[in-house]
């Protein structure tokens, strides 16, 4: 583990019981279960057209960017942070939660071939879950917060209606918590951050928290899956 990734975060270090449960390979006991939620009744359709990006939080972003990664019509997904300062936007000193921004995920996809209702039917349903209120599984903080950064008004309004649809049709046991936000400014992590799930597949924290979301998606939407993951290595960046 590097000195990097031993600061300021709680998922650095592995209690022994979870590092005994992935060796024994009960990713799905251990990780949160995915949801099956329907698909939004508002969502803007199918068209030919350039590249569009949604920014989307939900926890660690090394399991959020892991997810996108495999889905279909996505053409690359960058791990970074949102909702502060450009000069805050570093992983020590967003990692402290006093920035207001959240490890997010920038993706890139391609209008033809994946509405956004459908990248937020997959974040929804097996990228994190949206009840938990600043925090994904083990990681405490604001950093970790459920948050929709919209770049347009039909963004919000597809991201509105969504949370309003999954709240009346009661998919969760508890009230949703994600936060809808204006995207001011999107800023990559760190290089070292970028593709981490796949450089990265024994680390337990990935084992335990993220392997387990890839599988879900395969499992629950396999219409939206790709088997072979897009990387950033991959795009140039």
């Amino acid at each position: 583990m590097s000195s990097q990734r031993s600061q300021g975060r709680v998922r650095r270090f592995v209690p022994a019981a979870l590092v005994l449960c992935a060796v024994a390979a009960l990713q799905t006991a251990c990780a949160e279960p995915a949801v099956s939620v329907p698909a939004p009744a508002l969502d803007n359709p199918k068209t030919q057209g350039s590249l569009e990006t949604a920014v989307l939080a939900g926890g660690c972003f090394w399991g959020m960017q892991g997810v996108f990664e495999h889905v279909k019509g996505v053409h690359q997904v960058i791990s970074g942070f949102s909702g502060g300062k450009r000069d805050t936007a570093h992983y020590e000193t967003v990692s402290t939660g006093t920035t207001g921004h959240a490890e997010s995920v920038q993706i890139t996809f391609d209008p033809k071939e994946v509405s956004y209702g459908e990248l937020l039917r997959v974040y929804f349903s097996v990228a994190h879950d949206p009840t938990e209120l600043n925090r994904q599984g083990p990681d405490e903080g604001t950093q970790y917060r459920s948050d929709i950064f919209y770049a347009n008004e039909t963004q919000r309004k597809i991201a509105a209606a969504y949370i309003a649809q999954l709240e009346a049709a009661h998919v969760y046991g508890r009230k949703i918590v994600t936060r809808l936000d204006p995207l001011t400014g999107f800023y990559p992590a760190e290089q070292y951050h970028q593709d981490y799930l796949i450089h990265n597949p024994d680390n337990p924290y990935i084992v335990i928290n993220d392997l387990p979301k890839i599988q879900h998606l395969r499992q629950t939407l396999p219409q939206m899956y790709a088997p072979r993951p897009v990387l950033v290595a991959a795009a140039g960046r």
